[in-house]
């Protein structure tokens, strides 16, 4: 079943994931950190670039007779147009209108009638493509991928039909929906202060109104060239045949003059900031609130994706034990460091550690603060011991795991392309594991005195205002 577009991806960085973990390796993980260290798990991994920029990454896996085609451009809703918010993602749907030998939906056809399924997404700092098909179609779904790279079938009743698609998305996910947009989309808006990281990357319906063909056509042009993308190949496949496919149809796609890079920095934040969002079609209040977080790749970050296994991932997670098993205050705690729209691993700027609940209305938003407040208090007053740390290290082994081995192949995709455009080292992907096992105790009492510090904090409340 295909799935097009930003909304419908909100959930789950996971796109409709079927997940798995590797019960070997995580049975092998215990609390004590002399045997977490005996297991690792290596992807394999060969990275290249054409003549013309386009970085590529191939991952054979012989497990079972599929492969996973994947192509990400490096740009996201983040750095869009000013006066077009919402065009990263309108593009996102442009992408299936048809290219030079592929008429209108007939790419989706190509890959659906050799049994195949695939998607499309927008993120903060990423758009992405894939196709999961018999392995026997690799050569197609390259020629096809590569047939769209070259160009696309621009008109304009292609763009006024995709407009009237996005902007029914936008009516039907955010404007007439309960928690619509909360917290994914609303919070980044409240949080931070620049522009790129701060809009509402969905789109407002008069930005995507005024869209017009020109401003297609200089947006392909500018962004979707090799030299600003990386293609994946992960699966059962030879990576010789896969080379001599890959310079076949793409070494020939010319590359682009690409814009400087925008300043995406955010100010430090010195003061707690809480604002409400009445809601007319909710029923009950809802909270969130969100930490900026620590620069990615630094020790502090991967400090910060411990703190989070501790505080919020699953129900022995302390917010969860503390709110929900203890007080009752709700049914489940949600959320993570780029929550909703992906994982901490693959986006490239500033960026949020945000939770959310939907709680009764006897219950005051002050009580879950506080709760909020004590849980965090704690770990700086006492310390995150090493057993604690080692616990979470398990949690996050998992959690790793499931990422890699997610819908065939594209989970691990997904963290080779990234990497490849943020970092030009896929290779990061054997080294996640080695950088969190760095992580002190010390360091994470550090890491929660500076970043999980109340005035680096926003908070946000719904108001409902349905009549029940």
């Amino acid at each position: 079943m295909l799935l097009l577009g930003l909304g419908l991806l909100i959930t789950s960085c996971s796109q409709k994931t079927i997940t798995s973990s590797s019960a070997e390796a995580i049975s092998t993980a215990t609390t004590d950190s002399a045997t977490v260290n005996t297991t690792a798990f290596e992807v394999p991994v060969e990275y290249y670039t054409l003549d013309n920029g386009l970085k590529v990454v191939l991952s054979p896996d012989h497990t079972a007779p599929v492969v996973t085609v994947a192509v990400y451009y490096n740009i996201g809703f983040r750095i869009e147009p000013k006066d077009r918010t919402g065009f990263a993602h309108l593009f996102e749907h442009m992408m299936f209108q048809g290219s030079e030998n592929l008429g209108k939906m007939e790419f989706i056809q190509l890959v659906q009638k050799n049994g195949g399924i695939l998607n499309g997404s927008t993120r903060f700092d990423f758009t992405n493509y894939f196709e999961i098909v018999p392995a026997h179609k690799l050569e197609t779904m390259l020629w096809a991928e590569a047939d769209r790279m070259k160009g696309l079938n621009i008109t304009q009743d292609n763009l006024t039909n995709q407009q009237g698609v996005v902007k029914n998305e936008v009516k039907v996910n955010v404007l007439n929906q309960p928690y619509g947009g909360f917290p994914w989309l609303d919070m980044p808006q409240y949080a931070n202060k620049n522009w790129y990281n701060a809009h509402n990357f969905y789109g407002d319906l008069k930005d995507l109104d005024a869209a017009n063909l020109e401003d297609v056509q200089s947006f392909f042009k500018t962004y979707y060239s090799p030299n600003n993308a990386a293609l994946v190949v992960v699966g059962d496949f030879d990576p010789a045949q896969a080379k001599e496919w890959v310079q076949q149809y793409f070494a020939d796609i010319p590359s682009a003059a690409l814009p400087e890079k925008v300043d995406l920095s955010e100010p430090r934040q010195e003061k707690e900031q809480r604002f409400t969002k009445d809601d007319k079609l909710a029923n009950k209040p809802a909270l969130a609130f969100a930490y900026h977080m620590p620069e990615r790749n630094t020790p502090a970050y991967y400090a910060m994706g411990l703190l989070d296994q501790i505080l919020l991932q699953g129900k022995d997670s302390r917010l969860y034990q503390a709110l929900v098993q203890e007080r009752g205050y709700t049914g489940s705690v949600n959320g993570g460091i780029n929550a909703y729209l992906g994982n901490m691993f693959n986006y490239n700027g500033p960026m949020l550690w945000m939770g959310d609940l939907v709680y009764d209305k006897d219950v005051a938003a002050d009580s879950i603060i506080n709760v909020l407040d004590q849980e965090i208090a704690k770990l700086q007053q006492k310390g995150v011991s090493q057993e604690q740390l080692d616990l979470a290290m398990v949690k996050m082994r998992s959690s790793l795991y499931d990422q890699v081995s997610q819908l065939y192949g594209f989970g691990r995709a997904d963290l080779l392309a990234t990497f490849a455009l943020f970092d030009d080292n896929p290779s990061r992907i054997n080294q996640l594991e080695e950088e969190f096992r760095k992580v002190t105790p010390e360091l994470m009492q550090e890491t929660i005195r500076q970043y999980l510090r109340p005035t680096n904090r926003t908070i946000l409340l719904i108001n409902p205002q349905a009549q029940i």
